[in-house]
């Protein structure tokens, strides 16, 4: 797949098409960014302890 990418970008600069370039570029950059924010949310926050309660201690036997 690098390999794929790699490819796409020398063909666009040896042409001449920087325009191309710097569109594909960008669209890089924001799937990037859709990726890392997307592995940084969870999809399920942790659970808040209730306020006003204690927690057991555990007990070790």
């Amino acid at each position: 797949m690098i390999k794929l990418f790699r490819n796409i970008r020398k063909n666009l600069l040896n042409e001449g098409k920087t325009t191309k370039y710097f569109k594909y570029a960008i669209g890089e950059i924001v799937l990037v960014v859709i990726g890392i924010l997307f592995a940084g949310n969870p999809t399920r926050p942790c659970p808040q302890p209730l306020k006003g309660r204690r927690q057991s201690p555990i007990k070790y036997s």
